[in-house]
């Protein structure tokens, strides 16, 4: 058996693979390289670098599932930013403090990585 870890849209599997011939396992590796040209793609979600002070960062890596707040509205600690999926899973990224939204840095649907800055309050 050999034990790969394939991030598959931001999301990390370990995954082991039993081998039962000579064929199977070079399959495991072919697949890899095509997740990894497919990271690359996850990796501009974060483009903007936002204007304002604080950032918002994911806790977790997953996709964009909702945007409640917009530019300019003002937010209190705890308030939800953006709303992440990951497991099935809605998780709200929230306010660290009282601010204004400053910018939104990712869109519905952006898959993003743990640690991710989503949007910017001043």
């Amino acid at each position: 058996m050999k034990n790969y870890t394939i991030t598959v849209n931001g999301n990390v599997y370990d995954v082991i693979v039993e081998e039962k011939g000579a064929g199977a396992a070079p399959a495991a590796p072919k697949a890899a390289p095509a997740v990894s040209a497919a990271a690359p793609k996850a990796a501009p979600a974060p483009k903007a670098s936002g204007s304002g002070k604080i950032q918002v960062k994911a806790g977790a890596a997953g996709k964009v599932f909702q945007i409640p707040a917009s530019v300019g509205q003002s937010v209190q600690p705890g308030d939800a930013v953006v709303i992440i999926e990951a497991m099935k899973m809605e998780i709200p990224v929230v306010a660290p403090e009282a601010g204004t939204i400053a910018s939104i840095d990712v869109a519905v649907g952006d898959s993003v990585e743990a640690g991710a800055v989503l949007a910017t309050l001043n």
